[in-house]
C-alpha cells in the first residue's frame, strides 16, 4: 500500500510505499529491512565496543544466535496477550493462524525485552560471565536498535500520536481515517487534517531521536562506569522515562486488561515504563552513592590474565 505523507509546517512530503521489492511473489517490507539494519548494526558496533566490558565478539554471536528467536517469538506473544480479542473465534477459543501470521502486523518491543534479558542471564550463568557487564554492552545495542527500528513504523505509517497543530505535525489521508475511525476526530477534524491545518504528534520520530540521545549518554558512561550494571540501570531509567511520556500520545497503545485509574485506561508499555524508570533511577542513585563498589568485571579479567605472566617472572 502506498501512502503520501506530508509535513505541512516543515514544507516536506513523502510517497510511502511498505513493500520495497517482491521476490518470487512475496512481498520484502520496508518494515523487515529496517528491523533487520538496526539489529546488524548494533551487532557491528557492540562488537567494536565489547572491550570495554569484557565481553568479545564470539561472545555476542553466540548469544544472539539463542536471543533473536527468543525475541522473535516474545514480541508477538507480549502483543497477542495484551489484545487476545482479535485473536479469538467467536467461541473464544485461540485463532493461531491469527497469531502467527507476523505478516498483518503486531509486534511489541517490550516482549523482545524481557526475553533478551531472561536469554541474556541463562547464557552468562552457562558462559560464567559476567551479567551485568554483558549487559551494559547490550543496552548499547537495544539503544541502536529501537532508534533505527522507529523508522520502520514511519514507512508502515503507524505508531503516531494524537492530534495535534505543532508546526512538525504529521498529515495523511490513512492518518485522518485512522483518527476518525477510532474516534480520535470528527469530520470536521478529517478534513482538517486531508488540508493539512492539523495533524498528528509524529511519536515515532519522538523515540527514535530521544534513543539516539540515550546512546549518545549511555556511550560516555561505559568509557567510565564506576560499577557493572551502571549502564543497563541508566537504559531502563532513561528509556522507561521516555517511553511512559510517548506512550501517553500514542493512538495505538495496548491496555492492560481493561483496568482504570482515575477513569482512564491503564496502558501497558506506559505502566510498564513508569515503574521501570521509577526502579531503574532509584537503584542507580542508590549504587552511585556507594563509595566502594569493587572492581568491574573486565578489571578483573585484566587481572586473571596477567596472573600467569606475573608467576612465571617471579620464578625466573
Amino acid at each position: 500500500m502506498i501512502h503520501t505523507i506530508s509535513f505541512p509546517g516543515l514544507g516536506l512530503e513523502f510517497t510511502l510505499n511498505r513493500v520495497a521489492i517482491t521476490i518470487l511473489g512475496r512481498p520484502i517490507y520496508w518494515y523487515g529491512i529496517i528491523i533487520v539494519s538496526g539489529l546488524i548494526l548494533a551487532v557491528f558496533l557492540c562488537g567494536r565496543w565489547s572491550s570495554r566490558f569484557g565481553v568479545n565478539e564470539d561472545q555476542i554471536l553466540d548469544m544472539m544466535l539463542f536471543a533473536v528467536p527468543a525475541a522473535l517469538v516474545a514480541l508477538r506473544v507480549y502483543y497477542v496477550i495484551f489484545n487476545l480479542e482479535i485473536y479469538q473465534n467467536a467461541d473464544g477459543s485461540l485463532n493461531w493462524g491469527a497469531i502467527l501470521r507476523y505478516s498483518d502486523g503486531g509486534l511489541a518491543i517490550y516482549g523482545a525485552i524481557i526475553s533478551s534479558a531472561i536469554v541474556l542471564c541463562v547464557f552468562c550463568r552457562v558462559r560464567k560471565i559476567s551479567f551485568w557487564s554483558f549487559a551494559d554492552l547490550g543496552v548499547h545495542g537495544l539503544f541502536i536498535g529501537q532508534c533505527i527500528g522507529r523508522w520502520g513504523n514511519f514507512m508502515n505509517v503507524e505508531a503516531y500520536g494524537g492530534p495535534t497543530s505543532l508546526p512538525w505535525r504529521m498529515c495523511g489521508e490513512s492518518i485522518a481515517q485512522g483518527l476518525l475511525a477510532q474516534g480520535y476526530v470528527d469530520q470536521a477534524g478529517y478534513e482538517e487534517i486531508l488540508a493539512g491545518t492539523l495533524g498528528v504528534h509524529p511519536t515515532f520520530f519522538y523515540e527514535s531521536a530521544w534513543n539516539f540521545a540515550g546512546l549518545l549518554l549511555v556511550y560516555q558512561m561505559g568509557k567510565r562506569r564506576k560499577f557493572d550494571g551502571q549502564c543497563c540501570l541508566f537504559y531502563f531509567f532513561w528509556y522507561g522515562l521516555g517511553r511512559a511520556w510517548i506512550e501517553g500520545l500514542r493512538t495505538d497503545s495496548l491496555y492492560f486488561f481493561g483496568l482504570e485509574i482515575f477513569g482512564a485506561p491503564i496502558r501497558t508499555s506506559q505502566l510498564l515504563a513508569a515503574v521501570s524508570a521509577l526502579g531503574a533511577g532509584i537503584a542507580l542513585l542508590w549504587m552511585l552513592a556507594k563509595k566502594d563498589h569493587g572492581p568491574l568485571y573486565v578489571e578483573r579479567l585484566a587481572v586473571q590474565t596477567e596472573a600467569p605472566e606475573h608467576t612465571e617472572k617471579e620464578e625466573e
